[in-house]
């Protein structure tokens, strides 16, 4: 078959990877180069973890993509996954409940009481009366470096056009056609577009109306030299316990100690720049003031604003069916990166008309049909 994939992110680039390992050619187009700059994917790293609180379908399929990123890093030759582990703060309560869930769903968890955890983390100010869930099955996917293997590896394959720094303006997933803004049609059996948090211009207005654009600001830090062992021995912590929903990357690789929170995540209702204002970073500044001792404009070496789309119906990822073989993966909730090994490859099946295997996730396993009333929000 002949596949367009429009895009040049993460979800784009493995569906295509995995439509040349059926045998199918592909057709990989974007607004800016591939992989592109500026994808909500493209970035120095992303947390890897399989616990998902009180979710144990969500919980096992982030253990069946931990298996298939390792298959990854052996099929493009690059080593793009640092097993660090992951670390989740919760109550006692909760943590206990947690290590439950991951090791009846075949993972490794050690539940941490709060002593341990002041004994393990001293560089980190946690909450006294919280424990945690230390997953070693987890850790730091360097996100760039993923994109960048995919191209390396597509490149070499026969059947594969890769079409850069052109614009789709309009697609038609019944007749698998992509125009494009040079005026150019692409046309084949299946098309699949995947461009993140441009996804509404190329939706039914529908559905395009029901996405939710959010800007996320992120500081970049260099750890102090005293402490690098310390950070070195630091699992990536997607949830540090706070009331804000303060989160971590710990330097791996090279790469910058990441730190964020929900607290600076905001709806807006468009791509503008990518600069992070002062009022996000003093913020982000005097929340980790908290947490990391010693942090101070000094750790600070970038800082930038990064944007996803989400469903407003879920606060989730979206697929949807645009007739015949055409699918979008139109939004990603935030959660794209970790999933994408298994949202590819089931892309790849439902483009070539097999019959995917569940992921295991709602929104992905049962793709919302363009030409279907979108439900009213709740």
């Amino acid at each position: 078959m002949r596949v367009t994939v429009v895009g040049g992110g993460v979800i784009a680039l493995l569906t295509a990877v995995e439509c040349v390992l059926g045998g199918h050619q592909v057709t990989v187009v974007d607004q800016g180069p591939i992989p592109f700059s500026r994808a909500t994917s493209f970035d120095q790293h992303r947390i890897l973890r399989a616990l998902h609180p009180a979710d144990p379908p969500a919980t096992a399929a982030a253990l069946r993509a931990h298996r298939r990123w390792l298959e990854l890093e052996e099929l493009l030759s690059t080593r793009f996954y640092e097993r660090v582990g992951a670390l989740t703060v919760l109550p006692p309560e909760a943590a206990a409940a947690g290590a439950l869930l991951l090791g009846s769903a075949g993972g490794d968890a050690r539940e941490l009481t709060p002593a341990s955890l002041a004994d393990r983390y001293p560089h980190l100010y946690l909450d006294g009366a919280l424990g945690g869930v230390l997953e070693d099955q987890a850790g730091v996917l360097l996100a760039d470096r993923v994109l960048n293997a995919c191209v390396a590896w597509l490149k070499w394959q026969p059947g594969i056009e890769l079409i850069e720094h052109r614009a789709a303006t309009r697609v038609h997933g019944d007749g698998a056609a992509v125009r494009l803004a040079d005026g150019r049609v692409l046309r084949g059996d299946a098309v699949l577009v995947a461009v993140g948090p441009w996804s509404r211009g190329l939706l039914p207005p529908g559905i395009a109306e029901r996405l939710v654009l959010f800007r996320q600001s992120l500081l970049y830090c260099r750890v102090p030299r005293r402490q690098a062992a310390a950070w070195a021995a630091t699992p990536a912590v997607p949830s540090l316990g706070t009331r804000r929903g303060a989160w971590l990357i710990p330097p791996v690789a090279g790469t910058a100690l990441k730190i964020t929170s929900a607290s600076v995540c905001r709806t807006v209702d468009e791509i503008t720049d990518y600069g992070t204002e002062d009022v996000f970073r003093r913020q982000l500044e005097a929340e980790f003031a908290d947490l990391i001792p010693g942090i101070g404009p000094a750790w600070i070496t970038d800082a930038k604003d990064a944007y996803y789309m989400s469903f407003a119906d879920t606060g989730g990822p979206l697929l949807v069916a645009l007739g015949g073989t055409g699918y979008a993966y139109a939004a990603c909730g935030g959660t794209s990166f970790k999933f994408a090994p298994l949202i590819a490859r089931a892309l790849s099946e439902r483009l070539t008309g097999a019959d995917p295997a569940p992921i295991g996730i709602a929104a992905l396993d049962h793709p919302l049909d363009a030409a279907a009333p979108v439900p009213a929000a709740v």
